[in-house]
């Protein structure tokens, strides 16, 4: 859909943008609130930490998953400060994708150079 690529040009923009300025090697808190700033600036209609549930039969349980980013109530940032992202951190972002319905998700690393190299993309 080109309104989703469109939209996730400038997301990513705005991830470059706090990359650019802060460079790795902080926490992941830090990324999380300059981005969220960065997102709100542009205009974005963004959650930070937003609280999901899980269905399990015909219950529906609150276990403690949060997703860091959402944007536009469809797209799903997930920020990592690590060496290295690993398939747990795929994982994670599926499941979020899959509880949340959201048809797009982002791995997004701050702890690299370049941040060309800490970027994923999933869609479902």
């Amino acid at each position: 859909m080109l309104q989703d690529e469109i939209l996730t040009e400038k997301i990513l923009g705005c991830a470059y943008t706090v990359h650019s300025i802060l460079g790795p090697g902080l926490l992941e808190k830090t990324y999380e609130e300059c981005l969220f700033y960065e997102l709100k600036q542009k205009g974005f209609m963004v959650e930070k930490q937003r609280e999901m549930t899980l269905k399990y039969k015909d219950i529906w349980i609150n276990v403690g998953y949060r997703l860091d980013l959402l944007v536009e109530g469809r797209i799903i940032l997930e920020l990592k400060t690590v060496d290295d992202l690993a398939p747990i951190h795929t994982a994670q972002l599926l499941t979020y994708l899959r509880l949340s319905e959201c048809p797009i998700g982002y791995l997004i690393n701050f702890n690299v150079k370049s941040l060309k190299h800490g970027i994923k993309r999933y869609i479902i």
